[in-house]
């Protein structure tokens, strides 16, 4: 029964993840649900999740190679190293803190997530009081990254905005390749750290990989609306359950 719920939860933590994103609000509390601590919990979400950006980054390698090479580099160093010390702070976290900061991280993605919008419009129209890539603001998103996963893609987005980029298929691309960058530090550092459960993670990458493919056709039909509506319920009542254990369960 287990394994049936994380695959249920992976499967469509995949599609969600194709059709806007939000997966991790799912892969997560599934893990928690069925008995994994919080931080193996969450550490072993990454590595579920982590295929899809890989096929992101294959997907948009043509809007990649539009970019300056010295550029993506230097892009590249710094969500490493943000990552790098994101998941390290992970591994010092003990399950009792890493739980009570988890309601609070899922709240903030969830408002990430469902005003993603506005924000990206509100940061274009700031992108002129603000310095072109500064390193600073990509390592903090990418020790956000590293740490906890979820909203990333929001909150790149919003950043890359800041920079004055425009071009969204541009943006995608370069969303999805330093994800997967970022995940790829963070899933070596978990591994090496013994904080991934395999088993679960295993299925769950398949489960994920499927529903991703099946998340295609229903990107291309279900209203924009729709979908965020849902990915915000998830998410709120996802917060609420944590808070409720925080609340009442320690």
């Amino acid at each position: 029964m287990e394994y049936l719920i994380l695959i249920a939860a992976a499967f469509c933590a995949g599609v969600l993840n194709t059709i806007a994103g939000g997966g991790t609000f799912l892969t997560f509390p599934a893990l928690v649900f069925t008995g994994i601590p919080p931080v193996i919990a969450n550490a072993t979400s990454t590595v579920a999740v982590f295929p899809g950006y890989l096929g992101g980054a294959l997907g948009f390698r043509r809007e990649l190679a539009s970019f300056q090479r010295s550029r993506l580099m230097r892009l590249a160093g710094v969500t490493l190293a943000g990552g790098l010390v994101g998941s390290g702070l992970l591994l010092v976290s003990s399950n009792e803190a890493f739980a009570i900061v988890v309601p609070f991280l899922l709240l903030g993605a969830t408002f990430a997530f469902l005003f993603g919008d506005k924000v990206r419009v509100w940061a274009a129209q700031r992108a002129q009081d603000v310095t072109p890539e500064g390193s600073l603001g990509l390592f903090a998103v990418a020790l956000y990254g590293g740490y906890f996963n979820g909203g990333l893609g929001i909150i790149l987005l919003a950043l890359f905005s800041l920079w004055g980029m425009s071009d969204l298929d541009r943006m995608n691309a370069l969303k999805s390749g330093l994800s997967f960058l970022l995940s790829a530090i963070s899933v070596v550092v978990f591994a090496l750290a013994g904080l991934i459960a395999w088993p679960q993670a295993l299925v769950m990458m398949l489960a994920a990989t499927a529903g991703g493919y099946a998340g295609a056709p229903l990107a291309r039909k279900l209203p924009k609306p729709v979908v965020r509506g849902v990915i915000a319920l998830i998410g709120f009542g996802m917060s609420a359950i944590f808070f409720w254990r925080l609340l009442f369960e320690n």
